[in-house]
């Protein structure tokens, strides 16, 4: 099926994940548009990163569904889902583990390109030197072992890796939580650069709400395995209206922080969460 250019690109519905007892996903939904960014934000153990596995096939939901240009992501068959692997693609927050560290990372950019399409060598070598280009790669850089680079190089590495296949959908967990803040700053300014100049979408999975504000246009807040609040960004970190999304804010060091009332505020909204009708 072609995709139209005005339905989204990503459709979650109902999604839900239970690991035994545990409801780590509880009724998800929310869409992505075509070019688009969202951020999906909360703590740790909010769900979110069990979401972006979901969203990637890495864990198969419980109920509910996630749909890619309208098929249906997880249930089809093999043929479809490596097809779909090609459309959605993630990057980790240390992708030094998706590397084969025996692979050079000119290598490890080829391989994807290997398999997913018929390209020569010579063909397939050509397109390796674009992607290291255009993510700030030096030849050097290339024919490195993943170990050899910085953090921040190897998240590079990653995204030309990703971007070879010319994904729909690129899901980043918490992909800039491990680098030095100025690299922090190159990283997502490449980031936008490529969805300015490609059709790319973009779930943003973070606990930085900086970065969520830097790079989304959309979000959502995420709480016990749950949507609390959603909305633009700009608009729902400016003015929130769930007392977790106001204290993920006031969490944030700044000028006039005081910690001691947003432990009071944690503790308020647990006790809250644990009393009939909770808040999310």
């Amino acid at each position: 099926m072609s995709p139209s250019a005005a339905a989204p690109v990503l459709e979650v519905t109902g999604l839900c994940k239970r690991f035994g007892t545990l409801t780590a996903v509880d009724d998800v939904d929310f869409t992505l548009e075509r070019g688009a960014s969202l951020g999906i934000v909360g703590e740790s153990g909010s769900g979110k990163t069990t979401t972006a596995r979901i969203l990637v096939g890495l864990e198969r939901a419980t109920a509910g569904e996630v749909r890619l240009d309208g098929e249906l992501v997880g249930t089809s068959s093999r043929r479809q889902r490596v097809a779909q692997a090609r459309r959605i693609q993630m990057i980790f927050q240390d992708p030094y583990q998706s590397f084969d560290p025996r692979l050079t990372v000119e290598e490890a950019i080829a391989e994807p390109l290997r398999l997913h399409f018929r390209l020569s060598a010579e063909a397939r070598r050509r397109r390796v030197a674009e992607l290291c280009d255009q993510v700030g790669l030096s030849e050097r850089n290339a024919r490195a072992l993943p170990r050899q680079l910085s953090g921040g190089q190897r998240q590079r590495a990653a995204i030309a890796r990703a971007l070879g296949i010319e994904p729909a959908v690129l899901v980043l967990d918490e992909a800039v939580a491990a680098l030095d803040v100025s690299i922090q700053a190159q990283v997502l300014t490449l980031l936008d650069q490529i969805r300015r100049d490609t059709d790319i979408s973009y779930v943003f999975v973070s606990h930085d709400l900086g970065v969520v504000r830097a790079v989304t246009d959309t979000a959502v807040v995420m709480r016990l395995g749950r949507v609390v609040e959603r909305g633009p960004t700009e608009d729902l970190l400016r003015s929130p209206q769930h007392p977790y999304t106001r204290l993920l804010l006031d969490s944030v060091p700044e000028p006039g922080w005081d910690p001691a009332a947003v432990a009071r505020s944690n503790r308020a909204l647990a006790a809250a969460a644990d009393a009939p009708g909770d808040l999310a």
